[in-house]
């Protein structure tokens, strides 16, 4: 078993218990998945040639990403592939920012499909109480990016934001929601 199997099993197994309701173990999987999600974007922003000045960007998208789409992971399958998808598809999304036309090859990892996506974890009723505890402009960046898959700069334009400034709204508000979740779980 090589290093990126050993890690991805470990994260693995700190999902599992996260989807069960595991607020340590959620924490635990945020701060290993980040430095492994940083190595990988950083190669493939090589390979497209983006500046690596959107490293970052890349790399709390990508976060942000496995946060929305947890519930979509099949425990029954290795995450690493999951996880590399993901990553992929939020590279994909920078290299589009740039208006490129070029192939993209990434290393074998990311050729694998993300996996259909389930049922949601959360009822819509809990989601919509989990939706009161933010602002109401979290609130609309929230529904628009997560719920109704708009990207970052479609919902800046039409809430007339600055793109970082949605990211700041999204990030804070998804922290928010989840810190509100962590409350109601224990």
């Amino acid at each position: 078993m090589n290093d990126f199997d050993t890690k991805t099993k470990a994260l693995g197994v700190l999902l599992q218990r996260a989807n069960a309701g595991d607020a340590l173990a959620y924490r635990s999987f945020l701060e290993h998945l980040a430095p492994l999600v940083r190595g990988m974007a950083r190669g493939g922003i090589g390979r497209i040639g983006t500046p690596l000045a959107d490293l970052e960007d890349a790399v709390q998208e990508t976060l942000l990403a496995v946060h929305l789409k947890r519930h979509t992971w099949r425990e029954d399958q290795p995450i690493g592939p999951w996880i590399a998808a993901i990553t992929r598809y939020k590279l994909i999304d920078l290299a589009r920012k740039y208006g490129r036309r070029k192939e993209i090859e990434l290393d074998e990892t990311f050729e694998l499909a993300a996996p259909e996506p389930e049922e949601p974890a959360l009822a819509d009723h809990e989601i919509g109480r989990l939706m009161e505890s933010v602002s109401e402009t979290q609130q609309k960046v929230v529904r628009s990016i997560s719920i109704k898959g708009a990207s970052i700069r479609e919902v800046a334009v039409t809430m007339n934001m600055t793109e970082g400034a949605v990211r700041v709204a999204l990030h804070r508000g998804l922290k928010a929601m989840a810190e509100a979740y962590r409350r109601l779980a224990l």
